[in-house]
């Protein structure tokens, strides 16, 4: 696996560099914005202007990688996402850190863009797995590192602002000295959401699904467990317990669907979610028992999007995996979008466990569609299922590095 992944050293370095500084902030801007008093619903409509920015960036930020280069790209949207990060400590507003959101959410899917299509040039047949493996490794560890950052302010408020610009600006340095020529621009083929849906119903739904439960978490989770009573040291543990759960149990679960229906084992989970998910909400205690549902919350979460997407392509052929792992995401980041908004109208009503029941309710109702599709359709056989593969949540291009949406691969 080390020398899959050498020529590519330089792009993993700044994935995690990234992500150290900016997968933090979410959790960070929904606490600040708590404790100068702004309402639940405002932190949930600054947490979904983050994901709406994600969306847009997606569909538009390629046009910039085309018309400008993969590098000369990186590096405004890098500088863009730098300068945002330090505005933040300029003024304490609603609506000045919503836009900023926005902007951050857009620069994030830029920089993925730039990133994984470089990441697909390099890669060979016999070295997808290896780097997409190490690719989800850097993103994850970054984002679970970053959550450490939340409790360096100290005597001054703007630092952890300070410390993300500086780890987000520092990451343009790898790529920028790297010797490995920048990739040409990729087109993936358009595919219908109506013609993914007709092709998996559970894979699509599944993933909108996802979506809702893991953008309202993202937004709101580090609200819900300050609301317990658990301090900024406690509050970062948390949140890194729960993402590196979320890393531990993807591969396992992914195993075990290659073996099964794979339908049985997405039904799993989102019945396991359900439980853990509803546990969590009626949940008073701030000590181990919290920390150990977390991270079955996110093993078990993190692991469904990745077991839609093989569900999708057990029903695919290679030729549209491409296309329809693309618009997976985009349904991902679209049920992300919505789900700090439905988080926070619970958390309105119920202040404590909101959140929670939110995602519960989220998993029930796909856990009885998954149920119904089980009951109505037959498996697909278990010669004709892909291999399980660990894809990231980001932007279409990452489709681009699991093997099985490579024609010839598997067909």
């Amino acid at each position: 696996m080390l020398a899959a992944i050498q020529p590519v050293r330089s792009l993993l370095l700044a994935i995690f560099m990234l992500m150290a500084g900016s997968g933090f902030l979410s959790t960070l801007i929904s606490l600040r914005l708590e404790r100068a008093g702004a309402g639940t619903m405002v932190i949930g409509v600054v947490a979904t202007a983050y994901f709406a920015g994600l969306v847009v960036g997606a569909l538009r930020a390629g046009e910039i990688v085309r018309r400008v280069g993969h590098i000369r790209a990186f590096a405004v949207f890098v500088s863009l996402l730098s300068a945002s990060t330090l505005s933040y400590a300029l003024i304490q507003s609603a609506p000045f850190w919503a836009g900023l959101r926005l902007i951050d959410g857009l620069c994030v899917a830029g920089v993925f863009i730039c990133l994984e299509s470089w990441l697909n040039d390099r890669a060979e047949m016999e070295t997808r797995g290896s780097i997409l493996a190490a690719y989800m490794v850097a993103l994850y560890l970054g984002q679970a590192v970053g959550q450490l950052l939340l409790g360096a302010s100290g005597t001054l408020p703007a630092a952890p602002f300070l410390l993300a610009s500086i780890l987000i600006s520092l990451a343009i340095i790898p790529l920028c000295l790297t010797r490995s020529s920048a990739p040409a621009p990729v087109d993936a083929e358009a595919f219908t959401i109506r013609g993914l849906y007709a092709a998996s119903p559970l894979g699509t739904v599944g993933a909108v699904a996802t979506g809702l439960m893991l953008g309202a978490f993202y937004g709101m989770a580090a609200v819900h467990v300050r609301r317990l009573g658990l301090d900024l040291s406690a509050t970062a543990t948390f949140m890194m317990i729960v993402i590196l759960g979320g890393v531990a149990l993807q591969w396992p679960l992914g195993r075990l669907s290659d073996r099964l229906d794979r339908r049985r084992v997405i039904v799993g989970c989102f019945t396991a979610t359900l439980v853990v998910s509803l546990m969590l909400a009626m949940l008073a205690s701030r000590g181990l028992d919290l920390l150990v549902l977390g991270a079955l919350f996110g093993g078990l979460s993190f692991a469904l999007y990745p077991l839609c997407v093989a569900h999708c392509n057990d029903r695919l052929l290679a030729t549209e995996r491409v296309a329809a792992s693309g618009r997976l995401v985009l349904l991902y980041s679209a049920g992300a979008a919505a789900g700090p908004l439905g988080a926070a109208l619970l958390m309105s009503a119920a202040p404590v466990g909101g959140l929670f029941f939110f995602i519960a309710l989220c998993a029930g109702l796909t856990l009885a569609f998954g149920l119904w599709r089980q009951a109505s359709t037959p498996p697909v056989p278990a010669p004709d299922q892909q291999d399980f593969q660990i894809v990231p949540r980001t932007t279409p291009m990452a489709s681009l590095l699991d093997p099985n949406t490579v024609d010839g691969h598997t067909e």
